[in-house]
């Protein structure tokens, strides 16, 4: 049995934290070494039934999750970066831009969309860590900004899905205006009176925890989700002191006020609409 588990499949080889997707068949390891077949992960949300880990998962899985029978109608899905400043570190940028359309075959690492979700219209703008880490560059901060746009002009609400390493230091200052774009978008849906829901998820630091992730009308996380500005390895060897059990995590954020809820990944759709419901002061649908 052991040789078995041994194989050079890359679909077993693969690390649980890098990735998530395995051919079918196959099985999945989580962190704490319990083995899930592949399918019923997926049945259940890719959440493994033996303890609770949630896998990372992109747009496209929360999308199906979240608006009924998987139907949406998404906004600006050719949008795609440039490279204005010609930035090269190890590479070039657009040979970094090159390798994240072959391997993910998304744009960027945002995609927005409208569809309904219990019979009601929901805007949904759902980030992709699988996309040169989910980083927030000038793409994403304008596909933000005009999903939140079409949710003032229609009155709709909106729920943003942070998953991200923060800002994109190849577009630098453009980058980090996205932070100012969208905080200021957010605050033009608060005066529409209509409601925003954040929802973080694993992981959600830098940047987008600076601006939209944390500016949520209600602010909830999945479980044992990194949350924060810098990482917890960055804040240990600026301070030079050990780290709180758990530090960064939902649960940890939660206990210190800046969280309202954690939910599990098979509730997100019961209990974002209830949310929805209450803030609009309407009757809670079923």
């Amino acid at each position: 049995m052991s040789s078995w588990f041994k194989r050079k499949d890359k679909g077993i080889q693969t690390p649980t934290d890098k990735k998530k997707d395995v051919p079918k068949g196959l099985w999945y390891k989580t962190p704490s070494g319990k083995i899930v077949d592949t399918d019923e992960l997926k049945e259940n949300y890719y959440v493994s039934p033996e303890d609770g880990y949630h896998v990372r998962i992109g747009s496209a899985e929360y999308f199906e999750i979240l608006f009924d029978n998987n139907e949406f109608t998404e906004f600006d899905k050719d949008m795609v970066s440039k490279d204005p400043l010609n930035f090269t570190d190890t590479k070039k940028y657009t040979e970094r831009l090159k390798e994240a359309y072959t391997k993910t075959n998304l744009n960027d690492a945002v995609r927005t969309a409208v569809g309904k979700s219990l019979g009601k219209d929901l805007v949904i703008a759902a980030m992709d860590f699988a996309f040169i880490g989910g980083s927030m560059g000038s793409v994403v901060g304008e596909k933000i900004a005009r999903a939140i746009d079409y949710s003032i002009k229609n009155r709709i609400p909106f729920l943003m899905i942070s998953k991200s390493g923060g800002a994109r230091m190849m577009e630098a200052s453009y980058s980090l205006m996205q932070l100012v774009k969208t905080s200021a978008k957010l605050a033009q849906l608060a005066d529409a009176n209509i409601p925003y829901i954040s929802l973080c998820t694993d992981p959600t630091t830098g940047g987008t925890t600076a601006s939209y992730a944390m500016l949520g009308d209600i602010n909830i996380a999945e479980p044992d989700a990194l949350i924060g500005f810098a990482g917890p390895r960055v804040v240990k060897d600026t301070t030079g002191k050990d780290l709180p059990e758990g530090f960064q995590r939902s649960e940890f954020v939660l206990e210190h006020g800046f969280l309202d809820k954690i939910i599990e990944r098979k509730n997100l759709k019961k209990q974002i609409n209830l949310y929805i419901d209450l803030i609009e002061n309407i009757p809670v649908r079923k």
